[in-house]
């Protein structure tokens, strides 16, 4: 029995637009996922004047956004925060939010206009850094 070149190439043809389908279909719900954790993150009230002095490393994880930090704490104030790592899909501006974290000396901040996922990332970071 010989099977015709015609059959084989639509045969591969076919398994690949499957295999192109499966991949939509994961990476869709990545997307979904991440989203819904960020929007589910919430914060938790820190008095960061019960902070010990001190350098603390914090991160934060979902999957498509990722943040690690060191916050640098004297005086019962945040003096200092450094973004060590920060994956993003398009939210390199929100790293700015640490300058308004410094600033205001609070973590749950205004996040950065077009960058509000990255944001949440960085902020969770920096309270998972400070609560210990």
């Amino acid at each position: 029995m010989k099977i015709s070149r015609k059959r084989i190439i639509s045969t591969v043809a076919v398994l690949l637009c499957l295999i192109g389908l499966i991949y939509m279909a994961v990476y869709l719900n990545s997307i979904a996922d991440y989203k819904k954790a960020v929007k589910e993150t919430t914060f938790t009230n820190i008095d960061i004047s019960d902070i010990p002095d001190g350098v603390y490393i914090g991160e934060y994880d979902v999957n498509v956004i990722y943040a690690k930090v060191e916050v640098t704490v004297e005086n019962g104030e945040i003096t200092n925060i450094i973004i060590l790592e920060h994956r993003n899909e398009r939210g390199k501006p929100a790293e700015a939010v640490i300058n308004k974290i410094v600033e205001d000396q609070k973590i749950d901040v205004d996040a950065v206009s077009g960058a509000t996922n990255s944001s949440t990332v960085i902020k969770k970071a920096v309270e998972n850094a400070l609560y210990f």
